[in-house]
């Protein structure tokens, strides 16, 4: 059975649909909160952090020409760098990445659709709603690929909406010019706290996804060609949207306000600008791009831990592989396992937030997620050094680049009052990934 359902605008709408989402409308504060309220610094800072994806992007994309295996990151790793590491970081991907992403998503989901139906908003509220939006999620992508496919196609040309509207009436209504001039008098007073370093963690939040397109690389048309293609396209995308945005909101409503209004500072910018009734419409648009990125989050993790039982990499393989008929080959039994796994990230999200701990549990899963596609970066160089990318652009340049945006985006993760503990959560992860295919060695494929 032809398994290649989708195609390169899918691609595209995946990466695009997966990054611009749910980031840049509730982390944009926290961006303003570590600059001081700089403009002009969270703009270098969004600049800068672009690098990881874009170069990142490029680089991923001379591997995606080479191999069309499914699993994404997983079989790139397996064939360019060796199975014991590919196993390390499936597992990596499977326990902790991707199921910390798609919790955190699910629960701002929850914030916009409380503000969107005026709801008491309360962390038990927010969570709920986070937790029923991913279950329908799942549901939907479980009985069938393509409409999933089609609602990612969708939710993509949606959620472009409200990040134009209020970009475009920032910079036309607003005063972008003060706001640079500004942030040039106070750019290096901003800088003086190495503090403002730590902006790069909710930017990273706000960039990261990408890397789950890989994932249904298998089941893409011609995606030796249309993969790369997408990953090529879609960085520039975002980059271009981002900005816009951030420089917008900021010239329509002021760095205070959207400190002061924190999550809220989209709802803020809309009504300023419809009322009440428009800005529910603006509303109504943001919960929709933040379910894409749901949506797309679900899409890749649903066949994660599927690529992993393929090659026996994981216990339990043999009921994991198995691929439901009447759904069209859907891994059924490994979207069940990947919900349940969202499930318990969900609830140990809910507690650190319960708890009051700064910032959430995927931040320090997405900087180290970095250091993973570092050693991904260095496969490319190594095929450059055979012979094998004739380009010194895209086989050193592009890698060695992407690994600089890598090491700036870690840095932002390691200054997080929590980074220790968290990256001992995936330290041992990680290591129990590669302990089970040394001691599963014989099995794994």
């Amino acid at each position: 059975m032809d398994k290649r359902r989708y195609g390169l605008f899918t691609a595209i709408t995946m990466i695009t649909g997966i990054v611009i989402g749910s980031g840049i409308f509730f982390k944009a504060d926290n961006v303003l909160s570590y600059t001081s309220g700089n403009v002009l610094l969270g703009i270098v800072i969004f600049f800068v952090a672009a690098i990881a994806i874009v170069f990142g992007c490029l680089a991923i994309s001379q591997l995606a020409t080479r191999t069309d295996k499914p699993g994404g990151v997983i079989a790139y790793t397996e064939e360019f760098v060796g199975i014991g590491p590919s196993c390390a970081f499936g597992w990596f991907q499977t326990f902790l990445y991707l199921p910390t992403l798609a919790a955190v998503v699910a629960w701002v989901t929850g914030i916009y659709i409380s503000q969107l139906f005026g709801i008491e908003f309360s962390l038990e509220t927010t969570t709920l709603i986070g937790l029923g939006s991913l279950t329908v999620l799942f549901i939907l992508n479980m009985l069938s690929a393509r409409l999933g496919g089609y609602f990612q196609n969708a939710s993509m040309l949606i959620k472009l909406i409200p990040l134009l509207i209020i970009a475009i009436a920032g910079l036309f209504l607003g005063k972008p010019g003060e706001l640079i001039t500004e942030g040039v008098a106070g750019f290096k007073s901003a800088t003086v706290n190495p503090g403002w370093l730590a902006a790069f963690a909710p930017i990273a939040f706000s960039f990261d996804g990408w890397i789950v397109a890989t994932s249904i690389g298998g089941e893409i048309k011609n995606s030796k060609r249309n993969l790369p293609l997408a990953l090529t396209i879609s960085p520039l995308v975002i980059l271009l949207a981002y900005i816009l945005y951030f420089v917008g909101i900021s010239a329509l409503i002021g760095p205070e306000t959207i400190l002061e209004q924190g999550d809220g500072s989209a709802f803020t910018a809309a009504t300023t600008l419809f009322g009440n009734v428009g800005a529910k419409i603006i509303l109504i648009f943001v919960v929709i791009s933040v379910l894409g990125t749901v949506n797309g989050i679900t899409l890749g993790f649903i066949r994660m831990p599927y690529s992993l039982a393929l090659r026996n990499m994981v216990p339990g393989s043999s009921w994991l592989k198995k691929e439901n008929e009447k759904l069209n080959g859907m891994p059924l039994n490994s979207a069940i396992f990947a919900y349940a796994l969202s499930l318990l990230w969900m609830a140990i999200h809910y507690i650190t937030q319960k708890l009051g701990m700064r910032g959430d549990v995927s931040e320090i899963a997405i900087g180290v997620s970095y250091l993973n596609y570092i050693i991904l970066y260095f496969a490319v160089m190594k095929l450059a050094r055979k012979g094998e990318i004739k380009s010194r652009l895209k086989g050193f340049v592009i890698p060695i680049l992407a690994t600089i945006g890598s090491l700036v985006i870690i840095s932002g993760s390691v200054t997080h009052s929590l980074f220790i503990y968290y990256f001992l959560v995936c330290f041992l992860i990680i290591l129990a990934g590669y302990l089970y295919y040394r001691t599963n060695k014989s099995n794994v494929l």
